[in-house]
């Protein structure tokens, strides 16, 4: 393994939040999965996330460390929780998850209608001083990037919507699991991949 693919790994397990930020992300999701198999209840289905996100949140204070990460996700499963809760209907614990997917696609594609491809302004204002990231080739893979992540939140759509309405919740839950967080790493990797190949031809020119 060459070094500069080393230091991506590095990096994408930083970004990820090392292991607390996949156990932190994967967590709730698997507990509803298990809670749902075992009880096939709506209330101990969404309570018991809730509980292993509060677990997180006292091993966070305990320690000192920032809890606003795991209370962001605690409000996102309480609201969902809530839904569900409201409706009788514990399919509907993902209602939220695809009004989300729904509104990041709508943003992506419509920055890429208005020819102003969202990845390509936000590493241009990241890196406004720097060149190599706001060229024009950096701005094409911007562009191509911005159509990626817009696949991604669709392609989540069309999967998890047929399911939601056909009600099978294990299925469900288990298909948001494999396209959530490994999907997200994924396309992260091949982001970062394009921009590293940007970079690089970039610097060999000068």
């Amino acid at each position: 393994m060459g070094s500069g693919q080393a230091l991506s790994i590095r990096q994408m397990w930083l970004t990820l939040g090392r292991t607390r930020g996949v156990v932190e992300t994967i967590g709730p999701g698997f507990a509803f999965l298990t809670a749902y198999l075992v009880s096939n209840d709506l209330l101990i289905s969404v309570t018991i996330p809730l509980a292993t996100a509060l677990i997180f949140i006292s091993i966070r204070f305990g320690q000192k460390l920032s809890v606003l990460p795991a209370l962001a996700g605690f409000g996102g499963l309480a609201a969902s929780a809530g839904v569900a809760l409201w409706s009788g209907r514990i399919e509907n614990n993902f209602l939220l998850g695809f009004v989300v997917n729904s509104f990041l696609a709508s943003i992506l594609v419509g920055s890429l209608l208005v020819r102003r491809p969202l990845v390509s302004v936000l590493v241009s204002s990241v890196f406004a001083n720097d060149r190599r990231f706001t060229g024009e080739l950096a701005l094409r893979t911007g562009k191509y990037c911005t159509v990626l992540w817009a696949v991604l939140f669709l392609v989540r759509l069309l999967v998890q919507i047929p399911i939601y309405l056909a009600g099978s919740v294990g299925i469900l839950a288990a298909t948001k699991l494999v396209m959530g967080l490994p999907m997200y790493a994924a396309w992260l990797w091949v982001t970062w991949l394009l921009y590293r190949t940007v970079y690089t031809s970039q610097t060999e020119e000068k």
